[in-house]
Parts: C-alpha cells; structure tokens; sequence
C-alpha cells in the first residue's frame, strides 16, 4: 500500500511539472528561460535595442508594448494597420487614427516606459499634403525616424519635409524584387540628399535576397540610420528568424563592424517566425548582443 502511494504521489509530480512547464510554453509575457532586463552593453555604446511591432501581428499594439516591455527594454516601432488594443473596437495604429487614440497610446506607452521612435514601414503618397500628414503624426507622437520605400520621384521633397521636420527617412529594403532591396540603389538615390535620408538596413531581407549583411554595412558606412535586425537559418528564399547568433547572419561580425563605424541607432527585432509565442526567442537574442556588446567594450 506504501508503495502504490509513492507510485501516486511520483505520478501527481510529474503532471504537475508537465502542466506548468505546457503552461509556461503557452505564455509568451516573458522569457523565462532568458534574461530579461534590457541590453545595457548595448545601451552603452549608443545602440537602442527594441522591437518592430511587426513581431507581434497576432496581437494589439498595447499587447505588443507589454511585450517589449517585458523583456526589459524600453524602445517600440510601430506599423500601420495594428488594432490599437482590445478595449478600442476596431481602432488601429495608423496616421490617420484620431487624436483620442492618439493620446491614448501615448499614455500606455508611458506607462510601460516604452518610447515609440520609429514608424513603418509605410506609404509616404506623391503629393506634398500626405506627406506633410506623415511627418506631422510622426511629430506629434515623438517618432525620429519614418522607414518607407517611396519612389526615386518623392525624395527630394521627403528630404526637405526630414529637414524641416528634424524627422529621419528610413529606406527600408524587403527582398527582391522590391524597390531598395540591393544597397546600391540606396546609395545611388541618397547622393545627393542629406544624411536625414538613409538606410533602415533589414538583415534578414538582405539574406533571403542573397545578400552579404556585412558587405551592405560596409558599403552604407554613413548612410545608415535604423536596423529591422534579424539572423535566419539560411540564405535565400524560404529562410526563417532564428534568435541572434544561432543563424548565418554572423551577428557578431556585424556588430563588431557597427561599432567600428560609431554608429548609434535603433536595432529593430523584427521576429517574423513562432508569431504566437516569439518573445523567448527575441530574449535570448537581445541577451546575446548584450554579451558581445559588452566584449566589444573591453
């Protein structure tokens, strides 16, 4: 009789760690498995890790604030198109989004102690009064860089709006065949602009484009003002995000060779794989360039 108890008590214990450990996999609030106060190293030398809101698409922009926040960092791109949050009916993210909204996210952002800096990637339309409107949400939400892809035609008046506005513009590059995905177009088209116009440079985009991240990064010296920083498993099409420093990226390379150029921005984690339960993952990359970063120091 003894021993059929102890056979209940050893099989109740081992549920009880399967329902925790099912329960904890469900739960993508935090990272426990990871550290999760921010990137410091980081932070010392002038890199701003965060978050594309990208990342968490399955979820409101609140929830995708909690998210970053969580995981003890204090920086948020936003896109257009998300719902605002589960208590905001069909409200989303976006320019256009009324100023009670407005208002409403930039409280919750405080709250959380998470500064929205960048937005996209997002249209930027052929006539000035659209434009203007960008630039204008943009100021009044405390944004510093707008990642777009307008055509060769806008950029000068977007390089006078950036000036007048004191707002970066970001080209961002999705794989090809878009409009920026190989870097020298974005050096042929910002030579003669001002350095308020550069690259939002996408590491991952650059791969499934088969493109060598650090010779982009190379070759941009200057020009880069923003990161959507990723590491796939592969190059080319059909890659996928895996957590800094396990991928083909080599994440270390690319760090070393930012810091070479003094270059201080917003590194964007743009996890675009395991949507419904990412965080862990986006964890325990931001604690692996804290770790270089704070080797790159020394």
């Amino acid at each position: 009789m003894d021993a059929l108890k102890m056979v209940v008590l050893m099989v109740g214990a081992v549920c009880a760690v399967a329902l925790c450990t099912s329960s904890w996999a469900a739960d993508d609030s935090g990272a426990a498995d990871f550290p999760t106060a921010g990137t410091p190293n980081a932070e010392a030398l002038g890199w701003h890790f965060g978050c594309q809101a990208y990342s968490f698409n399955r979820f409101t922009f609140f929830e995708a604030v909690d998210k970053v926040a969580s995981m003890g960092l204090h920086y948020i791109e936003a896109y257009p198109g998300q719902k605002l949050s589960k208590d905001t009916g069909e409200a989303k993210f976006h320019h256009d989004m009324s100023e009670e909204h407005r208002k409403l996210a930039l409280d919750y952002l405080k709250e959380k102690d998470v500064k929205l800096m960048n937005y996209g990637v997002v249209g930027m339309g052929d006539d000035e009064a659209s434009q203007r409107k960008v630039f204008e949400f943009a100021k009044a939400m405390g944004i510093e860089t707008i990642c777009t892809e307008p055509n060769g035609k806008q950029l000068p008046e977007l390089d006078k709006l950036a000036n007048e506005y004191k707002i970066n513009i970001a080209l961002h590059n999705h794989p090809r065949p878009s409009r920026y995905w190989n870097y020298e177009t974005v050096l042929r088209r910002t030579r003669k602009l001002s350095k308020r116009v550069g690259a939002c440079a996408d590491i991952g985009h650059w791969m499934r484009s088969d493109i060598d991240p650090l010779e982009a990064l190379k070759a941009l010296e200057g020009r880069i003002i923003s990161f959507h920083f990723k590491d796939l498993n592969k190059y080319g099409e059909g890659a996928h995000d895996v957590p800094w420093g396990t991928g083909k990226a080599d994440v270390k390379a690319l760090l070393k060779e930012i810091k070479r150029q003094g270059l201080e921005a917003v590194f964007s984690a743009e996890y675009e794989y395991h949507w419904e339960n990412s965080v862990p993952e986006i964890a325990q990359g931001m604690a692996y360039v804290d770790k270089v970063a704070a080797e790159l120091s020394k």
